[in-house]
């Protein structure tokens, strides 16, 4: 066990030198007090534990259920607490200099099913001109992955029609060519036809206006997405990149090639968009455990 004047002098050291809260120094002593419990365990003092050991305590913290930030704040005064041991001329040997932190990782995008998307997508009433437009803007965000800005600053100019193909111009200025697909390009033509016409400054040059004639801004969209998922009867979290990342995940689902999802989406670094791969690898365990017998 971790002798109390050790403890108490560490703790006291951290109070003079760094200022700390009694609420902190209390979360600080409960933390190497849990250390000091798992030492027990093994028959040694927290002096003794070797990094095996410490590594075999993460483990355990794991195996809890622990979440990442509670696991980095224990280790942290774990090490601490060597640190101000060796500095004083207690110990020599710090356990925890091989000891990797471990890592949040990175968060998988929230993405839609297939069917979740088909339901988004017929939702709107097309037979208005704002049902139109937004069906429209929806079947061109899923055909293509465009940011919602990139998508709300469409002009006329950057988009080919007989080809099927849009001009992006992207976060640093940089270009690329997104196809639209048969789907997306018959629903552009009809709204070009139909519904255009009739919102602001008919012959401006931005596709999608807003009231001025100005581009529709991204919080407009965002607002208009949030009621169609209500119509549709989403109930899933959704962000204004909901289409983006079900767009690249069914694509990857799918079989496409990595640095194609990368060339689609605009990404400069292909560690970007692997995180793509991570979604489709998680559907895959969910659909093993759900039908596999041994699941």
């Amino acid at each position: 066990m971790v002798m109390r004047s050790d403890l108490d002098a560490y703790l006291d050291a951290l109070y003079l030198e760094r200022g700390l809260s009694e609420s902190t120094l209390r979360a600080y002593r409960v933390d190497l007090e849990g250390v000091s419990a798992y030492a027990r365990s093994l028959d040694k003092t927290i002096e003794a534990l070797t990094d095996a050991d410490i590594n075999g305590f993460i483990g355990s913290l794991f195996s809890k259920g622990l979440r990442i930030p509670s696991i980095q704040r224990k280790l942290s005064a774990l090490r601490g607490f060597y640190k101000y041991q060796i500095r004083h001329g207690r110990r020599e040997y710090d356990p925890m200099a091989r000891i990797r932190r471990p890592s949040k990782g990175r968060s998988l995008p929230r993405t839609l099913s297939e069917s979740d998307v088909f339901s988004l997508l017929e939702a709107p009433d097309t037979d208005t001109l704002i049902g139109l437009r937004d069906r429209t803007m929806l079947e061109i965000l899923y055909a293509s992955g465009l940011r919602v800005t990139e998508l709300c600053g469409l002009e006329r100019s950057n988009i080919n029609l007989e080809q099927g193909a849009i001009r992006v111009l992207g976060k640093g200025n940089k270009e690329r060519l997104v196809p639209l697909g048969d789907v997306a390009r018959d629903w552009l033509q009809r709204y070009f036809r139909e519904a255009r016409p009739e919102f602001a400054d008919p012959r401006g040059s931005a596709v999608f206006p807003g009231r001025s004639g100005a581009p529709m801004t991204r919080q407009t969209f965002w607002h208009r997405l949030r009621h169609i998922a209500h119509i549709a009867g989403i109930t899933a979290p959704l962000s204004p990149h909901t289409l983006r990342h079900a767009f690249a995940t069914h694509l990857v689902n799918h079989g496409a090639d990595l640095r194609v999802v990368q060339l689609l989406l605009g990404h400069e670094d292909l560690s970007t968009t692997q995180i793509y791969t991570h979604v489709a690898r998680e559907r895959l365990k969910q659909l093993h455990t759900a039908h596999h017998p041994r699941g």
